[in-house]
């Protein structure tokens, strides 16, 4: 079988196309993204798309099925070009997928679909409308939509969402520095000992998961033939300040989020921050993921906690790690 992964190149692109080429039932990979790579994995070759405008038509002809990751957080301060690269490109990839006669299509959601539900425990029924005042969220919700419609008019063509926790790995950390904290926080604060205290805003609890791990449920969901719908993917434990704290060795001070989100919103708007307020606020509001249905269905399992995922992330932003890839850039 031929596979198109988009956005083939990041955090998670690089960690499917890598279980993919170790799959027997995968023939054929063709990675996605917006520049080429110099790295070679097993069975890949790879195209340069811009999703607004490329002909995805001849990149998706032949292919058995598509695994859509492709998703710009930047630029922030730009919401409709991510509108237009995040809905609009997986607009046009869906189409392009359904006139070439592809038997699957795995979309790459996340638990920032759900709608707010703050020390909520919720399986995938809990509702997608996410918080729109933050444009992660709001687009991450309208291609859920879309998708509710384009099931109906494609019942032939077996649809996977997964709805992963955050995802991290090693070679991952200098991507997410760049994307969520900028060239005003030095990498080198991430450093255990380093900080005396770790400000952290009241209410922090989260999931995560290894880009591994995560990788190992798409391609669970993609060779399944009997996997439909929509699946959570996360890791034990949930992480709240005290422990992102003591990753550290620090002491936590604890900052109403409130506070919070007014101080991050103000370094946004002088572009000292990348991420806004908006997003924090979604942050802060995420519900927590029950896996139930992807270890039962599917039978996966996760090798890492969200603990090891979070601190090999850090571990590899402060070492400058990375790959072979444009986002994965390593330093130096």
């Amino acid at each position: 079988m031929k596979v198109v992964v988009t956005g083939a190149t990041g955090n998670v692109g690089t960690g499917v196309v890598e279980a993919l080429g170790e799959e027997p039932g995968v023939e054929q990979i063709l990675g996605l993204a917006r520049r080429l790579p110099a790295w070679k994995p097993p069975k890949a070759t790879f195209a340069e798309a811009d999703f607004r405008s490329a002909d995805l038509d001849g990149h998706v002809r032949g292919a058995g099925a598509v695994v859509h990751l492709a998703w710009a957080f930047q630029p922030t301060h730009a919401p409709v070009t991510t509108w237009e690269v995040n809905v609009l490109g997986s607009i046009r990839v869906f189409e392009a997928a359904a006139r070439a006669g592809v038997s699957t299509l795995v979309y790459a959601s996340s638990v920032g679909a759900y709608s707010p539900g703050p020390g909520k425990h919720v399986d995938e029924t809990w509702p997608t409308h996410s918080l729109p005042t933050a444009a992660y969220g709001r687009e991450k919700a309208y291609v859920e939509r879309y998708l509710d419609a384009f099931e109906l008019r494609h019942p032939d063509i077996r649809v996977v969402r997964l709805r992963p926790s955050f995802i991290f790995k090693r070679a991952s950390g200098l991507e997410q520095h760049r994307i969520f904290a900028g060239p005003f926080v030095p990498r080198a604060l991430f450093r255990s000992q380093r900080l005396p205290v770790v400000p952290m805003p009241s209410g922090l609890r989260f999931q995560a998961v290894h880009t591994d791990d995560a990788a190992q449920a798409y391609r669970l969901a993609l060779m399944n033939n009997e996997a439909r719908g929509a699946y959570n993917v996360a890791a034990d434990p949930v992480v709240d300040a005290a422990m992102i704290a003591d990753l550290f060795h620090a002491r936590r001070v604890t900052i109403p989020a409130v506070v919070a989100r007014a101080s991050l919103g103000v370094a946004w708007r002088l572009r000292l921050a990348r991420a806004d307020e908006a997003l924090l606020n979604l942050v802060l509001n995420l519900p927590t993921l029950d896996v139930t249905r992807i270890k039962r269905e599917l039978g996966w399992r996760p090798r890492w906690t969200g603990l090891e995922a979070l601190e090999e992330m850090f571990g590899g932003m402060v070492a400058g790690a990375g790959a072979p890839t444009p986002p994965l850039q390593p330093a130096g």
